[in-house]
């Protein structure tokens, strides 16, 4: 069985599960997971988990990412993208400069209501299911970050933009709410993505190149280690006569390890045995001077 990421480029047309159910084939095993959704029409990067990878999926869609996406003003739908029923349409009559700085205005903490059309549930349901039988329900604004705006070209009605945004950020909404801001409403016209956390567009493979890389049986040479996903955390190694609180899963003192270091409250931290085989995810508890378990990747 296959351990570990890897990154692919979805194409326009397939969901997110429909990227799974491919790779499940490609890889002939069943133990696959993705780690948050893009919209069909959205392409761009999909880490992809394997085997005891699976374990990560919730902890990468907490990752910073970053889309390339193209607004076009002056046009709203009831899906905040040009797929979408157009509910209004306005003429463009603002300035480029104008729009500049709305758009970056945007920087920053942001309380941001999620779209009708989303996976989000209430109550059990989908908020696009609901949407779907011509239902809407209030949604309650939510805290997310927007790290960064480039403005890659402004031909209005449309704006091309880098976007580098914390998890649960909606680009969609976002280019709505700049719209509403100029005044002439707006929607999303394209997206891509270009970075899940370290995970990025350079690297990602297609579903037909994964299949000629499979049949070389070169797939392991495409397959990130688990703790690629951790890249910024600091490594402890622990000690090889403590190796056997590791291999269960317990916590251990920073003295049972090689550095014997102690890190702030929270820090999390790789943990290896004392050769270098990767165990899992710990945070030191200041309480009790040790280091606690976060998840372990134990195979």
């Amino acid at each position: 069985m296959l351990n570990g990421i890897i990154n692919i480029y979805k194409e326009v047309g397939f969901t997110s599960h429909d990227v799974v159910a491919k790779m499940r084939g490609i890889c002939r095993q069943k133990k696959i997971g993705h780690t948050g959704t893009l919209d069909p029409e959205a392409t761009g990067v999909l880490p992809v988990c394997l085997g005891s990878g699976t374990k990560l999926c919730d902890m990468l869609t907490d990752k910073d990412k970053e889309y390339v996406a193209e607004l076009l003003l002056g046009v709203t739908t009831d899906t905040q993208d040009t797929t979408g029923t157009v509910l209004t349409q306005r003429d463009v009559t603002v300035q480029e400069e104008e729009v500049r700085e709305a758009v970056l205005s945007f920087i920053g903490d942001y309380m941001q209501v999620p779209p009708m059309y989303s996976a989000l549930k209430v109550d059990g349901k989908k908020l696009y299911e609901l949407a779907r039988e011509g239902k809407e329900v209030e949604r309650k604004a939510r805290p997310v970050k927007i790290l960064d705006i480039e403005i890659l070209e402004i031909s209005l009605p449309v704006v091309k933009m880098c976007v580098a945004c914390s998890k649960g950020t909606y680009i969609r909404t976002l280019c709505a709410d700049i719209g509403e801001k100029l005044g002439c409403g707006g929607t999303m016209k394209s997206l891509k993505r270009t970075r899940v956390g370290g995970f990025s567009i350079a690297d990602a493979y297609t579903l037909s190149e994964l299949e000629k890389i499979r049949d070389e049986g070169r797939l392991e040479e495409i397959l990130f280690p688990v703790e690629s996903a951790f890249e910024d955390c600091p490594a402890l190694h622990v000690k090889q006569e403590f190796r056997k609180l590791i291999d269960n899963g317990n916590s251990f003192y920073p003295s049972q390890t090689v550095e014997n270091k102690t890190y702030e409250a929270g820090q999390w931290v790789k943990v290896y045995r004392d050769d270098n085989h990767f165990m899992g995810v710990y945070a030191y508890a200041p309480d009790r001077h040790w280091y606690k378990p976060i998840k372990m990747f134990l195979e």
